[in-house]
């Protein structure tokens, strides 16, 4: 009909919200819907005004609002609702002279674009997406070659080597964190907790064997990133063990970057210039406990 508009139900996709505008010439025959026939959604929301001059009706609704519904495809996030046309008889109730009618909306937002016309770099993270990545922390250890370039070919060492040992975490999808190496056992099987044993580093964080007299086993300062720790250890055996293969089972864990270091979170090293105990980072108090065996926030 030469009346009807082009697009009766025009649609605008913002960045949080739908601009619906319909011309009340809804089915282009030259009859007027009335405005309060027509709702947007499952939750029949009202427009938020009415042009008498340009017969339209406009809403606006964020896109969580008024019932809508949300799918997501490999490349887009597509909200859609409804626009609702529930015609109610104004005089006589016993005929009607319209049909009622239903007008699916969508607004399609790329998943791998920018919606808005500026680059956003968001402040947070959704919760489940926090607890998710926070449950998968990635931790190792290796074995390096002397100048720490790259992982060592071979497990073989004879006494008299130092081993280079390498720790750290994946951090990559977390808030800056700091790596301790809490404890690390050698045994003869892969049973830490079987017999013979030598915790070379124990207490949360003392690496004691760097106390004897013919070791010279330490952490490595400074660290090359916060969650890396990197520290030698001078080869050894069990006595009266012929079998001459050792397995070690070391114990990582992470405190935020910006925690100081305690008690329950350092790495110390003894030195034998000074007769002291000295931490990777933080104050010298909390390698203390390392000399008396026990360690404790409380101490």
């Amino acid at each position: 009909q030469a009346m009807a508009p082009l697009h009766p139900v025009a649609v605008q996709c913002q960045e949080a919200q739908m601009v619906v505008t319909v011309h009340r010439d809804l089915f282009g025959t030259g009859r007027l819907v009335r405005a309060v026939d027509l709702s947007l959604g499952s939750a029949s929301c009202l427009p938020l005004s009415h042009s008498p001059a340009e017969d339209t009706v406009t809403f606006v609704v964020g896109l969580h609002e008024c019932g809508s519904t949300l799918r997501v495809t490999s490349d887009s996030l597509i909200y859609t609702m409804t626009l609702n046309y529930n015609p109610v008889p104004p005089g006589n109730p016993v005929v009607i002279r319209t049909s009622p009618a239903v007008v699916p909306i969508e607004c399609h937002y790329p998943r791998r674009n920018n919606v808005s016309s500026n680059g956003v770099k968001p402040t947070w993270t959704p919760f489940r997406s926090t607890l998710s990545s926070e449950e998968k922390l990635l931790f190792y250890l290796h074995l390096m070659n002397d100048d720490w370039s790259a992982e060592r070919a071979s497990t073989v060492f004879q006494l008299g080597d130092v081993l280079h040992f390498q720790a750290g975490v994946d951090a990559e999808n977390h808030m800056p964190l700091r790596l301790f190496v809490d404890s690390c056992v050698a045994t003869l099987t892969m049973d830490r907790t079987s017999s013979p044993q030598y915790a070379f580093i124990d207490f949360n964080g003392c690496l004691v064997d760097g106390q004897l007299d013919d070791a010279t086993s330490t952490f490595i300062s400074p660290r090359p990133r916060q969650d890396v720790l990197q520290f030698t250890v001078d080869a050894f055996k069990f006595a009266g063990d012929s079998s001459n293969l050792i397995y070690i089972t070391c114990h990582l864990k992470v405190s935020p970057a910006d925690q100081a270091p305690d008690p329950l979170n350092k790495a110390c090293s003894f030195s034998k210039a000074s007769n002291l105990w000295a931490p990777v980072e933080g104050t010298w108090d909390i390698c203390s406990c390392c000399e008396m065996r026990s360690c404790s926030l409380a101490r």
